[in-house]
């Protein structure tokens, strides 16, 4: 009787440690897998992407262009197969939209909004992260008639979404003007327009019920242009502001330093009003002009580099708002291209951080803010020359460069690794770059009368090193190389760990059972 319960102690106690060893195996993956979880609720800012750019670049160039830019969360304004496919196994997390003329055709048929999610949406999910639908653009106050079939359209892409089980990764909303609210400050007197209301509140206990964010564009632009001398223009970039000039609540005294999280908070006052307090504000568009006509003086580059800098800063820091401080809304810049194809005002293709082209419209300052263009901007910059002028022009600026500039320009001498191409354009891209490096980038040294522009994509090629590029270049590849073979070496280590673990864990419970329990291992001899 010794004998059988001995063995049963012992059989219960391999069993007891074996789960023990097991879980605490398992458990790295299930803490990885809740800081997967953990990350996505992080606030991001991500960027919308217009297309009405005459140099538009095809869709596997612009995936390239948005990893090498570290961008991890796209809006696009339809449901582009190129480029939904493209951004395959890249993990870019992707919101697509439902354009405002198919809100008819979703709204009035369950087997329309039924082929709409098969066609763009299953057919791409999980490989391609679709994130969220956008399903029309600013319909209450831009296409008012199609307003009513608008909510029955959300209902019917997010049932087709539950029949695909895809509803708890996949989040419907509808962006609204920032128009839709009325007495925007101070925010806690804010409220919806009458008009909408009744739209607004069956809107908002859908998103309520599906746990989807209020979607809004909130341009403090605007607010700033149609308020001149009531709303600072510190206020609308984010500067940093004295507490006398910070704008104060006289309702709640909560103190607001900057334009957005008073609109942000706007609607959430707004929300309140209508009891509902547990839907979050999604930022679909935000952003500033850095070009206008004389009607807007303050569309410039100064001005978009400090507002979007400061709000990348502001979202990472991870702030919130005055009234919800522990809650920090994402946002989408508007927008990554300059759309040249707008009508105008000239404003109106200017919003873009960078030129159809990918070379930057100006210099965004996020250096050490995260991981979001950490490619980008005020370290690794180089100076070319642009498109459109003369060689003429072009030539007299390489002479200057080359002359009385004192740029190294042996690299561009026949027989010069940056000889080829053999045009003027590219030789004076290559002198341009070498002054402006030679002066330590300084403000004023990438000019040449007009014909020069700075950008943050390396003009090297082939064999060509531009100047900007030397110091890094050979260690660059090296660290390609490496960290591909890291990559390898890590799955086989892991492997390799894994074999070690499993081996280590049976020779540990024959040690521990040999040490603690020796007469139970004679028994079972």
């Amino acid at each position: 009787m010794l004998h059988i319960m001995a063995k049963i102690n012992l059989f219960i106690l391999i069993h007891f440690l074996s789960f023990t060893i097991s879980s605490s195996l398992h458990y790295p993956q299930i803490k990885q897998q809740q800081q997967q979880n953990q990350d996505q609720q992080q606030p991001f800012v991500g960027v919308n992407i217009g297309t009405d750019v005459s140099n538009f670049p095809s869709a596997s160039d612009l995936v390239a262009f948005l990893q090498l830019q570290k961008i991890t969360h796209v809006r696009i304004y339809d449901a582009n197969p190129d480029i939904l496919k493209a951004l395959s196994a890249t993990k870019i997390r992707v919101v697509l939209s439902v354009p405002n003329n198919q809100l008819l055709a979703i709204g009035s048929s369950n087997a329309t909004a039924a082929s709409w999610i098969d066609r763009n949406v299953v057919a791409y999910y999980p490989q391609t992260l679709i994130t969220g639908i956008s399903v029309g653009d600013e319909v209450l106050t831009t296409v008012p008639s199609s307003a009513p079939i608008l909510l029955p359209a959300m209902e019917s892409l997010y049932n087709a979404l539950v029949a695909s089980n895809l509803h708890q990764q996949i989040k419907v909303s509808t962006p609204h003007a920032a128009s839709i609210i009325l007495d925007p400050f101070p925010p806690s007197q804010a409220y919806f327009n009458q008009t909408f209301v009744s739209l607004m509140l069956p809107l908002l206990h859908f998103l309520s019920r599906t746990s989807s964010p209020l979607m809004m564009n909130l341009y403090p632009y605007y607010v700033f242009m149609q308020n001149k001398g009531v709303v600072p223009l510190d206020n609308a970039l984010f500067k940093p502001l004295t507490p006398s000039k910070e704008m104060v609540d006289p309702n709640t005294l909560l103190h607001y330093t900057n334009v957005l999280d008073a609109m942000i908070d706007a609607a959430y006052f707004s929300m309140n009003n209508l009891n509902v307090t547990d839907v979050v504000v999604l930022v679909t568009e935000t952003g500033w002009p850095a070009k206008g006509d004389s009607k807007e003086p303050y569309a410039t580059k100064d001005n978009a580099d400090t507002y979007n800098s400061n709000l990348i800063r502001h979202v990472f820091d991870h702030s919130g708002t005055p009234l919800h401080p522990e809650t920090t809304s994402s946002v989408f810049i508007y927008e990554l291209f300059n759309e040249d194809l707008r009508s105008p005002p000239v404003s109106e293709g200017n919003w873009g951080l960078f030129y159809g082209n990918t070379t930057a419209s100006y210099l965004l300052h996020v250096s050490g803010i995260g991981t979001f263009l950490a490619n980008d901007t005020t370290n690794q910059t180089f100076c070319i020359a642009m498109d459109g002028f003369d060689s003429k022009t072009l030539q007299a600026a390489l002479d200057w460069a080359c002359g009385p500039g004192r740029a190294n320009c042996s690299e561009i001498q026949p027989g010069e690794t940056c000889y080829q191409p053999n045009n003027v354009k590219n030789h004076a891209s290559y002198a341009f770059d070498s002054y402006y490096q030679k002066e330590a980038k300084a403000p004023g040294t990438c000019d040449f009368k007009g014909v020069a522009m700075i950008t943050t994509t390396d003009p090297s090629h082939g064999s060509c090193i531009f100047p900007g590029s030397k110091k890094v270049s050979n260690n660059t590849k090296d660290v390609v190389n490496s960290t591909q073979a890291s990559s390898a070496g890590d799955k086989m280590r892991f492997k390799t760990f894994n074999n070690i673990k499993i081996r280590a864990t049976s020779n540990i419970l024959h040690i521990f059972l040999a040490a603690c329990f020796p007469t139970l291992l004679l028994v079972l001899l």
